[in-house]
């Protein structure tokens, strides 16, 4: 067969790969300007800054889109006319709700950067991309600095890339519908020349990794549910925030636009919550179940619903985890792939004790890499808000993690007990019936 009749065909826009790959990089940095760009303008006509050089707006803008793909700002602040009062710290806080628009521009531009491209060709799209939008961050970080807040200028062209590079490379995979059409390696045929033991192995790791993903994001879908319960029911206090500020309108909704920018990490500030380890306000302080204890707070409408004093039934968010863990023990089983189970029925014949050890296992596999996305998700969710008692604001990425992934390793216990239960209520005595056929 003709090795041209694997590779894809040439579907875009008829220019140079590379000079394609530089054109969606421009569109997805004029695209995320532009989202910054617009509410701080429409807060700028509206009166809503004291500042009325427009410069001075343009630059806040670039410093934001930086802050967004993850750039840290150095900070200068003088309260007075002498070098004693100068206060100096780096702004780290990235809001992710911004940090996943750029991903899923690039996301789009990488199917599109797919579909054009032969197999062995996609490295030029994607090298022009990455290229154009590193100097994008580049520039924008050399023009937007200015003395009292300045951006890293390796850390401005380098930062910037990643989410654009984790965005174009899962486009292209998606489009593709492989990794051999994408990069034209095939992990069948790798797969083919394992031993059978070593599939085995692999297909249970992958599987038990995927079950590790399915317990993260039910819990952080679980804490944002629990997250918008709590606004709801603190509503009349965020909307006295609101009124006491008197930001108007334009202001308002600019303000409203920000809390959802980091809306987020409050979901994932929330998680570590409700794994029992809590997140802090600023530097000696502590949000956890069993209680509030934090010095006042900025007027920052969201962080009215932050719950106060000593809560009795704190200790119940702890399910929030476990639950997940139940879905993600319950999912593994289905799946068919629990060959280190049935490797240990055959080495240990009383199945009292086999099936305990062999979940026992499960559990401990999930909860380990449960723990190692949960703790990722609260790294970047945490960081500094530049000076004063504000530098420590969320998650202790590495006990929160750990508290996470260890309830989540009591859900996968729980669920995959419970699943073969739960399969044969569901099926009935027929199935029952085949197995004791198989072991006649």
């Amino acid at each position: 067969m003709n090795s041209k009749v694997a590779k894809r065909q040439r579907d875009g826009i008829p220019m140079p790969l590379g000079l394609q790959g530089a054109f969606e990089a421009a569109q997805m940095f004029v695209i995320s300007a532009l989202i910054v760009v617009i509410p701080l303008g429409a807060t700028w006509f509206a009166g809503g800054f004291a500042e009325k050089n427009l410069s001075v707006i343009a630059q806040l803008a670039g410093q934001i889109w930086l802050v967004g793909h993850g750039v840290p700002l150095s900070l200068t602040l003088s309260s007075g006319p002498s070098s004693a009062t100068v206060q100096t710290g780096t702004f780290s806080l990235i809001p992710l709700g911004l940090l996943l628009i750029p991903f899923f521009l690039s996301w789009r531009a990488g199917r599109r950067l797919a579909k054009a491209s032969y197999t062995d060709q996609l490295w030029q799209p994607l090298f022009g991309a990455l290229a154009v939008y590193a100097a994008a961050g580049l520039a924008t970080g050399f023009v937007c600095s200015t003395p009292n807040v300045s951006a890293p200028l390796l850390a401005s062209t380098l930062l910037p890339v990643i989410p654009a590079a984790a965005g174009l490379i899962t486009g292209s995979r998606l489009e593709a519908g492989s990794w051999s059409r994408l990069i034209g390696i095939s992990a069948a045929d790798w797969i083919s020349k394992t031993s059978q033991d070593q599939r085995w192995a692999g297909s249970y790791m992958w599987t038990s990794v995927k079950a590790a993903f399915i317990a993260v994001v039910s819990a952080v879908s679980l804490s944002a549910l629990l997250l918008a319960v709590n606004v709801i029911g603190r509503w009349n206090d965020i909307v006295a925030v609101y009124e006491a500020l008197r930001a108007g309108a334009i202001g308002g909704a600019a303000l409203t636009l920000a809390q959802l920018a980091y809306l987020p990490n409050t979901a994932l500030w929330t998680l570590a919550w409700a794994g029992g380890d809590g997140f802090s306000l600023g530097a000696g302080s502590s949000v956890s179940p069993l209680g509030t204890s934090v010095a006042p707070v900025p007027p920052i409408p969201l962080l009215a619903a932050l719950p106060t004093g000593q809560l009795g039934w704190g200790f119940v968010a702890l399910l929030i985890p476990v639950c997940a863990g139940v879905l993600s023990g319950w999912w593994f089983v289905r799946a068919g792939e629990n060959h280190f189970d049935e490797w240990l029925s055959l080495k240990i014949r009383p199945r009292w004790l086999s099936l305990p050890l062999s979940t026992i296992f499960l559990g401990a596999v999930t909860g380990a890499v449960a723990a190692v996305l949960s703790g990722a998700l609260f790294f970047l969710s945490h960081g500094s808000a530049g000076v004063g008692r504000l530098t420590d604001l969320g998650p202790d990425s590495l006990p929160a993690a750990l508290w996470v992934g260890a309830e989540v390793a009591v859900g996968v216990l729980i669920g995959a007990l419970v699943a073969p239960w739960l399969n044969g209520e569901r099926d009935g005595l027929p199935l029952m019936r085949k197995r004791s056929d198989s072991a006649e």
